[in-house]
């Protein structure tokens, strides 16, 4: 990203806002995805957070990352998101998997990983926020620092107890 590219979006320039978004938008999905586990609530987040970032460009400091910074609004987005009345009325449950857990070949592994996002469900926002941008998106520890506003060493060690509390949730030794 460069710096002129910064500048001239942070202008008004509609173009170069759109290439220095263009690169993290599949990321902002998978963020949104994974915390979400709902797609068109996930596309509706990364639409308005792509606003928000539009509205508040200038608040992206000069040199600094585009990624960390839109996945930032992105995770706040997917906080706003789950915290309202509506999201908790209209949610309905995951549907069950077309096959029976042991049926066919893949049915417990279809069955453990439905295990699995119901679990990372039932955790808190920040501790969900951290695998899914650890696992889903695979981000280096530095990263999630920024878009946590975090230091390393505390995503280190809130990452590790979210993956004590995940096997706890799913009852094995193993995550």
């Amino acid at each position: 990203m460069s710096v002129d590219t910064v500048k001239r979006a942070q202008a008004g320039d509609e173009g170069a806002f759109a290439t220095l978004l263009r690169p993290v938008i599949a990321p902002a999905y998978r963020l949104a995805g994974g915390m979400l586990h709902d797609p068109y609530a996930a596309e509706d987040t990364v639409q308005e957070a792509s606003l928000k970032a539009w509205r508040n460009l200038d608040q992206l400091k000069p040199g600094a990352e585009m990624r960390p910074w839109f996945l930032g609004i992105v995770a706040n987005e997917c906080r706003s998101v789950r915290r309202t009345r509506w999201w908790s009325v209209l949610k309905v449950s995951d549907p069950e998997p077309a096959v029976a857990p042991g049926d066919a070949v893949g049915g417990d592994a279809m069955a453990a990983h439905a295990d699995l996002r119901r679990a990372i469900r039932r955790l808190r926002h920040r501790r969900r926020l951290l695998l899914v941008l650890h696992w889903y998106l695979d981000l280096p520890m530095a990263e999630i620092a920024a878009i946590t506003n975090s230091s390393e060493d505390a995503v280190k060690s809130e990452l590790s107890r979210a993956v004590r509390q995940l096997r706890g949730l799913l009852g094995e030794g193993e995550a």
